[in-house]
């Protein structure tokens, strides 16, 4: 985070606000810090106190993104400037539209009900709030207060934030709340400013009779301590208070609660529940929720690499240039390696380089002669391809799979929105089988997909299932295609986040078995993500005939180099037919190509066919045959 002045890079985003946390550990302050320290890492970050804000300094950084928190200290003089050149969001503390940013402060000073919305600050102060990209209310109750006297801001976009808490404050709220401890004494803020009510709140204590501790200059680690400790706290403001920490935070500790309607958060949902659970995790997503709508309102986009692999794509007949095609769609550059391919395969990437300077090629001709050429030719030559990306994000798709133009801003969002605590991002894959029709239930509908360009991950095989035979080479033992997302230096899996829920499987499971009612679920659920979520079409099993042809002159070849298991050509260990592989013939593939077209939903060949185990399919909406053909 920089502060002013800035460095002589230009930030993504500049806060701009009274004072911040260092200065004063203030409600305020400590949420605006919340949100900073929370920030996507791809995001620069500027602070800047409101009393530096100039002309000069908005015409330098109107490309920015401004965030307005507390600004009395900023020249008023500024706002229409701001309100018409800058992009920006305002968090709402308090009621700036007031010249005392509170309405019963200023009857409280004056006499008078406050009319600070007819006048010109309260005029300029709605059209500065009517400007912004989107508005961050404290509560619901604020929320309202504005409306009333500003009906049009009903229709501006904002939402309700609630106070925001950083992962230290959970910590600690978790370990106090581990401790035994004899709650006693009730606890009120003391403090000089009028609005937050310590007389009302002692003459309460008085009235009832209850043992009560005034605290002021503690440190918010010695606050809380207290607070674990008493039996309740009493806070009576005189004034409408948007969401004062305190209370969120004698809640979580398990303290009884005194509070008068001026606590304006005190009846939300997520406040007024008795379950701890709920109230915390409300507040723990304050944070993304803040910046998934702020990114969505800047210009800010992440760069995405997209990686592919390809080996005689032409003679395979796989759809690759329409994968190229589509990662183009919405990278920023797409990284493709050749494996040495000797059907005009990469004289046609090299032409399409050529033509599209996004395009970045590269040869690393693969020995098939080998006896680990799979794992070379997969992992190792996947692993190359990304080490070879140089954008804030990484896309693999292998290339018989493609995505459609309609989910192409949706992955550009999904970068944007990134989750912070998560390296890698797994998407849901449509397997077709034999056409459009069928869509296959027996294999997992999600496939990592996308992740964080950073230098520890890399493609190849698990710790756990590294094997290598007797002259040092590696191979994998079954669990892993040799692809999997890995670290660098101890090879362990690098975790992922996926939209994929132990229900669903669940669906997907019992489908297998039989269970129409699971299909449908499972089959509504594919459609429903197809819909909503960036969706990557698989196109192996799609031309059945193709793929068997295939399995019969390389991929047999493929698994024997990919787990060490040498197997003779056999009717053994033909898994589609009950002779040598040697001895089937084109005719014969091409029926069973027809047959498991119209007669199954898939197969996993690891056993041979059982006709009698049909499996089930799903059908899903798409436009791939449009997209394919065009």
């Amino acid at each position: 985070m920089f502060e002013t002045p800035f460095e002589e890079k230009k930030p993504d985003i500049i806060f701009v606000a009274d004072f911040y946390a260092k200065d004063i550990p203030g409600g305020a302050e400590l949420t605006t810090q919340a949100l900073i320290d929370s920030a996507p890492e791809n995001i620069d970050i500027a602070a800047v106190y409101s009393r530096n804000v100039t002309m000069e300094l908005m015409q330098k950084y109107n490309d920015c993104y401004w965030i307005f928190t507390n600004f009395s200290g900023m020249d008023l003089n500024l706002i229409p400037t701001a309100a018409t050149n800058l992009d920006y969001s305002i968090i709402e503390y308090d009621y700036k539209f007031c010249k005392y940013r509170s309405v019963e402060k200023h009857q409280h000073i004056e006499g008078t009900v406050c009319d600070c919305h007819d006048q010109i600050h309260g005029k300029m102060m709605s059209a500065f709030f009517l400007g912004a990209k989107n508005v961050w209310w404290m509560s619901e109750a604020q929320e309202q207060r504005y409306i009333d006297r500003f009906p049009f801001l009903s229709e501006i976009e904002s939402v309700v934030l609630s106070s925001v808490f950083d992962d230290k404050f959970f910590i600690k709220i978790a370990e106090l709340n581990k401790e035994e401890k004899d709650r006693s004494g009730w606890l009120v803020l003391e403090s000089n400013s009028w609005i937050k009510g310590t007389e009302d709140a002692v003459k309460y204590c008085e009235e009832n009779n209850l043992d009560f501790e005034l605290i002021s200059g503690l440190t918010h680690e010695e606050v809380l301590e207290k607070l674990s400790s008493a039996q309740g706290l009493v806070y009576l403001p005189r004034g409408g208070d948007t969401c004062p920490r305190l209370v969120i935070e004698a809640k979580m500790l398990g303290c009884e609660l005194k509070l008068n309607e001026h606590v304006q958060h005190k009846n939300e949902i997520w406040f007024e529940t008795e379950d701890d659970f709920d109230t915390s995790a409300y507040l723990f997503a304050a944070r993304e929720r803040f910046w998934n709508g702020v990114i969505s309102k800047m210009n800010w986009s992440p760069t995405i690499s997209g990686y592919t692999t390809v080996y005689n794509c032409i003679e395979n007949q796989y759809p690759w240039e329409k994968c190229i095609e589509s990662m183009l769609g919405f990278c920023d550059e797409v990284v493709v390696v050749d494996g040495g391919s000797t059907d005009g395969t990469w004289d046609k990437l090299t032409q399409m380089a050529e033509e599209e300077p996004r395009l970045v090629i590269n040869q690393n001709i693969i020995d098939w002669d080998h006896p680990r050429f799979a794992y070379h030719s997969d992992g190792m030559q996947k692993a190359l391809a990304r080490s070879k990306c140089t954008s804030e994000f990484c896309w693999q798709m292998d290339s018989d799979e493609f995505v459609l133009p309609k989910d192409y801003e949706k992955i550009k969002t999904l970068a944007k929105g990134f989750p912070k605590l998560s390296d890698l991002v797994a998407l849901p894959v449509v397997e077709f089988w034999g056409g459009y029709d069928k869509v296959r239930v027996d294999v997992n509908p999600w496939k990592w997909r996308i992740s964080k360009n950073l230098p520890h991950i890399t493609h190849g095989i698990p710790l756990e299932l590294r094997r290598e035979d007797e002259d040092g080479n590696l191979y994998t033992a079954p669990g892993s295609d040799t692809c999997d997302y890995i670290h660098t230096e101890n090879f362990k899996r690098i975790k992922f986040v996926a939209a994929y829920s132990e229900e669903v499987e669940q669906h997907r499971r019992n489908a297998l078995l039989g269970n129409q009612e699971s299909l449908q679920q499972f089959q509504e659920w594919v459609n429903l993500a197809a819909q909503n979520i960036p969706t990557v079409y698989h196109m192996s099993w799609f031309d059945l005939e193709r793929k068997i042809n295939l399995y019969k002159n390389y991929w047999s070849k493929f698994w024997q180099s990919q787990y060490n298991t040498p197997q003779e050509d056999t009717p053994e260990n033909n898994m589609f037919f009950d002779k040598k592989w040697s001895d089937v013939t084109n005719d014969e593939i091409k029926d069973l190509a027809n047959r498991l077209a119209t007669e199954m939903g898939g197969w996993i060949f690891h056993n041979k066919i059982d006709w009698n185990a049909k499996t089930p399919h799903i059908t899903i909406n798409h436009d791939c045959k449009e997209f394919l053909e065009s």
